[in-house]
């Protein structure tokens, strides 16, 4: 009841406004024009996400309520006076409106998962290419017989088709997204090929609209001109899609690692946004091609792609989205549907873009050997238009391609394709069962995303050229090869260590473990990025330097320096002063046995030791990580009560809680597809049972998760020192 107060008080100001306004644009009325779109948008998205409808069509129906179908039909006055026709106060609520359409095709672009594209290959592509075709030529043939009265003009026939076929053809990635999120169908095989046709439909539409927006701009058709914007589009996304992906990631990791101002990221982003934009018009297409693709490159930014994509996703949804969409309601004028043969017209047009795209995905879907009710439930999704149509018809409004009519048409058709497909794809998905493979597969992905090493993104290095730090440089290859994570390394000099006999720099070190990781675990279908080792200049001492590098986005920090000259159990100096300086996750590394003779050569035999805690499962992963990446035997070792140093004399229970914690770590290993030994010893003190068990397994190096202790020398306690003290196996301690 207040909102709805608030909401006529400001109706009724906004008469005020513009009755004592000077009959020019009003800055005044364009707030009162912000704040009313913003807030009946909001309220009416909250209302249709709570009865399981989009909340996007809230800001859409909030601007139909505004406009000539309700409020100006009540109260016509209120309703000229808060959206005057003055083209000076339309234009800038148009500023907004198109700044929004660029906002949110970046981020439809950032959630283009092209990985996913591949992953479902044949299905997606024959769902897409026939859930396009045959509602597209449905349109485009409905255009082709449209009378006169119903084009901006008889001369525009051409162009309103193609409007036409792609408002019918293209389906909403927002919407579908939304309703196979809530049914938890995400990660299920349906839902996979529903994403994967929807993305790939609005990557084609969006081509599709690039080049009729070149048509159009021509006045006429004219081959040799449709030919350059179809070369120049092209060209276009050849170059984005390779060199630009590349230049776009260094620039927001460059960005990221040297400016200090508040959100430099976020700017650049928008920058490169509006210079794809105007790329794309140059070559006579429209500027949403450009900020879609911009889009497509930030969310393959191997670095920071979270980060960027909330406040974008914040800002958007709060201002921009409701604006824009509330703006397109406005110019939508349902009073038109009163005419008899406009109404009918009107269902036509559903029925048509309903029953053309559930055919054609029905059979893409059974085309790409999908069941009978997974293509069902596929075509329902696909229906879904919301979002997408509503900015193809207001792009089609404003180039002059679409009469107000035609607008009207497509709006309403958009809102009832959208607001029937959640009940029908909500009905269709509970039908399917879970298969065997896809419930693995499930299994594993729920699993990998507890993880720790999947949530690596970037990985930063503090070595020297003593053995312990070429070791922990050939560690952090090993991890950043699995996932092509990128790299960064500090090297420690001034004599700290001997300098490597075969001249190969920690740089060149983390390259080659990378190199010779992803040589072991590639898959034709499925290798991983190149490893981007990055060595920095430093004019400052590395500890320093490691300062200025923390809070850049690192997720782990590896440390491995020389140990000459440090009392037996304790770390070097300098580790304490770089770990001290990084609040991130550690793993330090000390060099014993062969590692210290031929630490980039030595073969792998690695050893965790495991207490069921978070901490000890974290560094498990990261010993089966290694396991993986060097194709090395891995033991799990459970210690008992010695390192928890508590007593129990529930035998039961203890016993319970080893079963536990190996079957989850076993469980881990088949993920990294390891086959490991696992052991249980509640025997002795912690150290004595480790280095015991080490030297019957044969490993020459023991991972173990540890707790960093408080004050300023780095303490992983009485364990951790000792290991330190008597270890003649070399050793990785993982921190938090």
């Amino acid at each position: 009841m207040p909102a709805v107060i608030g909401v006529a008080a400001l109706l009724a100001a906004g008469t005020a406004l513009a009755a004592g306004g000077g009959g020019g644009p009003s800055e005044a009325v364009f707030v009162a024009q912000l704040v009313v779109l913003i807030l009946l948008g909001r309220l009416l998205g909250e209302g249709m996400q709570r009865v399981g409808q989009p909340a996007v069509m809230g800001p859409l129906i909030a601007g139909i309520l505004l406009g000539p179908s309700v409020f100006g039909a009540l109260w016509p006055a209120a309703q000229h006076a808060l959206f005057p026709a003055d083209p000076g106060q339309k234009s800038m609520l148009d500023a907004v409106s198109q700044l929004g359409v660029l906002l949110l095709l970046l981020l439809a672009g950032m959630e283009t998962d092209l990985s996913l594209i591949r992953r479902v290959g044949r299905a997606a592509f024959s769902v897409s290419i026939t859930g396009i075709v045959v509602p597209f030529a449905c349109g485009f043939a409905l255009g082709q017989f449209l009378p006169e009265a119903m084009l901006p003009s008889p001369d525009q026939r051409l162009v309103t088709s193609l409007f036409l076929g792609t408002a019918l053809s293209i389906s909403s990635v927002k919407i579908v997204a939304m309703v196979v999120r809530e049914m938890g169908f995400m990660r299920r095989n349906v839902g996979q090929v529903i994403l994967a046709s929807a993305i790939i439909d609005d990557t084609i539409g969006w081509l599709i609209i690039a080049i009729t927006f070149s048509v159009a701009s021509q006045q006429s058709f004219d081959w040799s001109s449709l030919a350059e914007s179809v070369g120049g589009t092209l060209v276009f996304l050849a170059v984005s899609l390779t060199v630009g992906r590349r230049l776009v990631a260094t620039l927001i990791r460059w960005t990221n690692d040297h400016f200090v101002s508040d959100a430099p990221v976020l700017s650049l982003v928008v920058v490169l946004m509006g210079l794809m934009a105007l790329i794309t018009h140059a070559i006579g297409v429209h500027t949403v091609l450009g900020a879609f693709v911009t889009g497509i490159l930030v969310g393959t930014s191997p670095i920071l792609t979270r980060r960027i994509d909330e406040p974008f996703r914040n800002v958007t949804t709060a201002l921009f989205m409701p604006v824009f969409f509330g703006a397109a309601g406005l110019s939508a004028d349902l009073t038109i549907l009163t005419q008899g043969p406009l109404l009918l017209l009107t269902i036509g047009l559903v029925l048509i873009a309903s029953l053309g795209k559930f055919a054609g995905a029905f059979a893409g879907g059974w085309v790409g050997g999908m069941k009978s009710r997974e293509a069902l439930a596929l075509a329902a999704g696909m229906n879904a238009r919301g979002s997408t149509e509503v900015i193809v018809a207001s792009i089609g409004l404003a180039m002059g391609a679409l009469t107000q009519d035609l607008f009207t048409m497509i709006v309403t058709m958009a809102i009832l394709t959208t607001l029937v497909m959640p009940p029908t794809l909500r009905a269709a998905l509970r039908r399917l069962p879970l298969g065997r493979d896809e419930k693995a597969r499930l299994e594993r992905e729920a699993f990998e995303a507890k993880g720790f090493v999947p949530r690596i993104e970037r990985i930063l290095v503090a070595v020297d050229e003593s053995p312990p730090g070429r070791l922990g440089a050939r560690l952090a290859g090993m991890l950043a090869g699995l996932r092509g994570l990128p790299v960064t390394v500090v090297e420690f000099g001034n004599g700290s260590g001997p300098a490597a006999s075969d001249g190969a720099g920690p740089q060149d070190v983390v390259a080659d473990a990378a190199h010779r990781a992803q040589e072991q675990v590639a898959k034709p279908d499925d290798a991983p990025e190149a490893v981007e080792v990055l060595a920095l200049d430093q004019a400052a001492p590395a500890e320093e330097t490691v300062a200025e590098e923390a809070g850049k986005g690192y997720d782990l920090l590896m440390i491995g320096l020389d140990e000459s000259g440090t009392r037996p159990g304790d770390f070097p100096e300098a580790a304490s002063r770089t770990a001290g300086r990084f609040d991130g996750a550690l793993a330090v590394v000390a060099a014993r046995g062969d590692h210290r003779e031929a630490p980039l050569e030595a073969r792998l035999n690695i050893l965790a030791a495991v207490t069921g805690t978070e901490l000890s499962r974290r560094s498990a992963e990261v010993a089966l990580a290694l396991g993986r990446a060097a194709n090395a035997p891995v033991t799990i070792l459970y210690v008992g009560t010695a390192v928890v140093r508590t007593v129990n004399s529930d035998h039961a229970a203890a016993r319970r809680d080893e079963e536990t914690a190996l079957a989850e770590l076993s469980g881990i290993a088949a993920r990294y597809g390891r086959s490991v030994r696992t052991l249980a010893r509640a025997d002795g003190a912690a150290e004595e049972t480790i280095l015991r068990e080490a030297r019957r397994a044969g490993s020459n190096l023991i991972v173990m998760g540890v707790s960093r202790q408080a004050g300023d020398v780095l303490s992983f306690g009485a364990v951790a020192a000792n290991l330190l003290e008597r270890s003649d196996r070399s050793l990785v301690f993982v921190a938090s």
